[in-house]
């Protein structure tokens, strides 16, 4: 019964993931070569920096579309929990790779910056930066609240992650307009302005990869249920009047939002194994009900 149910929701996510993520792919180019060109015709190299955290969001994109082809699969012999750990590592990877971009960026303005201290003349961005930077910003909002709704609904951490990823990069063009709004309102003497947008931009990705990849660790790690859910599910179990009680309740992540628990409970001792069997199987039904988290339940049977 939980199998089934674990494999009927990835399936049904499944359809959603790819969806989303084909929008996010065709938006993210788009977005990339507009940024890239408008930062090379206007002299900006904070857009160009954009540029490139929009290429990353589509490449993360592209990941997530091919990673749900494999989480999607159902239990096997070999993976007798079923493979949805590798949307865990997925998100995992987006994150590490938003964070290697915002490396790459800020070494990149670095550069600018010390060549400009030792005399080296850059030109200052022009107008069409500045307005590229608030369409992409427009844009980019509409996508990233629609990815979160999505993800959210599902229950994806790897859209989720992915949304994030998209709202950093919204975030990003933030400095990008400041920074060239500014230099065009002072003057080329502020020119510095631009490559120290840049550097604004690289740190706002690095922190977002960090929001990323922190819930991941609890999942890989084979973290278990929250207090809140601990109760709860212990709760239910006590619930049923031939429980005495239980001991060993242990609880694993087996994927972003799968929750297996495998508990001991104490029964009379002179209870039929029919009846053991049947009030096993309805406690498994009831945690079943009450915590859409819960995708499989082991259930073992101690005279008290």
């Amino acid at each position: 019964m939980s199998n089934a149910r674990e494999n009927g929701t990835l399936e049904n996510s499944c359809a959603e993931v790819r969806r989303i993520s084909w929008l996010g792919i065709w938006v993210n180019l788009l977005l990339t070569v507009m940024k890239f060109f408008a930062g090379i015709i206007g002299h900006s190299s904070v857009l160009v920096a954009d540029a490139v955290n929009s290429l990353s969001d589509m490449i993360t994109d592209i990941v997530v579309l091919i990673g749900s082809k494999f989480w999607v699969r159902p239990a096997d012999d070999d993976h007798p929990y079923g493979h949805a750990k590798i949307e865990t590592m997925i998100t995992l990877f987006i994150g590490v790779a938003v964070f290697l971009v915002g490396v790459g960026l800020v070494h990149g303005a670095v550069e600018v910056l010390v060549g400009m201290v030792r005399g080296n003349d850059i030109a200052s961005p022009t107008r069409l930066p500045f307005v590229i930077a608030l369409i992409a910003i427009a844009i980019k909002y509409v996508l990233y609240r629609h990815m979160l709704k999505t993800g959210l609904r599902i229950k994806s951490t790897a859209v989720i992650a992915n949304a994030k990823n998209h709202q950093s990069d919204m975030l990003a063009s933030i400095p990008a307009v400041a920074s060239v709004g500014l230099c065009l309102l002072l003057g080329d003497q502020y020119a510095f302005l631009d490559p120290v947008g840049a550097v604004v931009v690289s740190v706002m990705i690095m922190y977002a990869s960090w929001e990323i990849v922190r819930p991941t660790f609890g999942v890989l790690l084979d973290g278990g249920a929250s207090q809140e859910q601990y109760a709860k599910i212990s709760e239910t179990i006590l619930a049923f009047p031939d429980v005495h009680n239980f001991e060993k309740l242990r609880t694993r992540h087996i994927g972003p939002s799968g929750l297996s628990v495998d508990v001991h409970i104490r029964v009379d001792a002179n209870m039929s194994v029919w009846d053991s069997h049947e009030l096993t199987r309805k406690i498994k039904q009831r945690l079943l009900e009450v915590n859409p988290d819960i995708v499989d339940v082991n259930i073992h049977i101690e005279p008290a």
